[in-house]
Formats: structure tokens, C-alpha cells, sequence
């Protein structure tokens, strides 16, 4: 068994923020970081794939997996469940890997609270409420309802952008991804 325990890394943050971009040029400049797949109720977008951005289930399934208490966290989000599997993370944990999680601020504290010693959360912040609208119009995957449902609950998560190990702001994505590096740098030596 490898002597060195691993590491979670969260990225926290509204959508829109550009998280998903950011985390593809991570996962370009580390490639040995381990991606944590969710699984997820959501309908699979277009370009997605099985296993890859995520495990899609049935609700009852989903349901079924939190009676049997398989998730580290779980959360009902836009309508649609997301969980990250506590079996998945132990094993990586305990295998010595850097696992990336994208989570949102619920989720981010019950992943804290559960694996505190191995866990740290970056939160990326949108430079404002109207930037992230219209990056939510543009990426143009939901409607307005879900849209001005996001921009709600953004403005929420937003409050409690200090509460993390770490922030970046993203109003520009050459300098967001400089500070994002030097983060991963510094987590990944301790």
C-alpha cells in the first residue's frame, strides 16, 4: 500500500464561471491528476460521454444509493441529483492520487467535513452577476428559467466565496489560470 495518502482538490463555483474551462487546461498541464466522475440524474448534454463527465442514473437509482449511504456528498441541484462515491474517493485517497472534484458550496463542505485532513477547495469567482448572464446565455444549455435559477443560487454561493482554502476571480482567463497553477503547484508539494 503506498505510504502517501492522497489529496482532494475542489474547484468550487457558480456556473458560468469558466471552471470547466480552467480544469481542461489543468488536466492538459497534469495529466496524472485523477478526475472524480459524479454521479448525476441530469440528462446527458450534448458531447458528453458515460463515465467520463459523468455516471448518469434514474432517480430511483440515485435515491437508492443514498439509502445505502454511498455517497460522501450528495446534492439536489437545478433539479437533478449529484453525488461523488465515498468507495471512489477512499480507495484514490488511500492509493496516494490527486483527485479533482468540481462540486458546489453544499458539497464542498460535506467533502471538508468528511475527508478534512486531505482536502482542499478552490473557489472561482465570476468578475459579476451580469458577466456570468450573459457566459450562461452565449453557453446557451438551458432556458431562462434555469438560467435565472443559476444567476440565484450564484449570488448565494458568491457569499460564501471566503470560506474556502483558496480564490480566484476569473475576469480574465490567462491570469485566472496563472493563480489556478501556482495553487495546484503548492497543494500538490505539501
Amino acid at each position: 500500500m503506498n505510504e502517501k495518502k492522497g489529496k482532494v482538490i475542489i474547484i468550487v463555483a457558480p456556473s458560468g464561471t469558466g471552471k470547466s474551462t480552467l480544469l481542461k487546461m489543468i488536466f492538459e498541464d497534469f495529466p496524472d491528476l485523477l478526475w472524480s466522475v459524479s454521479t448525476t440524474t441530469r440528462p446527458k448534454r450534448p458531447g458528453e460521454i458515460e463515465g467520463k463527465d459523468y455516471f448518469y442514473v434514474s432517480k430511483d437509482h440515485f435515491e437508492k444509493m443514498i439509502k445505502h449511504n454511498e455517497f460522501v456528498e450528495w446534492a439536489k441541484v437545478h433539479g437533478n441529483y449529484y453525488g461523488t462515491s465515498r468507495s471512489y474517493l477512499s480507495k484514490a485517497i488511500n492509493d496516494g492520487k490527486l483527485i479533482v472534484c468540481d462540486l458546489d458550496v453544499q458539497g464542498t463542505d460535506a467533502m471538508i467535513q468528511n475527508f478534512p485532513d486531505h482536502t482542499k477547495a478552490i473557489f472561482i469567482e465570476p468578475p459579476s452577476i451580469d458577466t456570468l448572464r450573459e457566459r450562461l446565455r452565449k453557453r446557451a444549455t438551458d432556458n431562462t428559467g434555469v438560467i435565472n435559477t443559476r444567476l440565484n443560487n450564484a449570488k448565494s454561493e458568491l457569499l460564501r466565496k471566503h470560506d474556502f482554502h483558496y480564490l480566484v476571480r476569473n475576469d480574465d482567463l490567462d491570469s485566472a489560470y496563472k493563480i489556478l497553477k501556482s495553487i495546484f503547484c503548492e497543494i500538490m508539494e505539501k
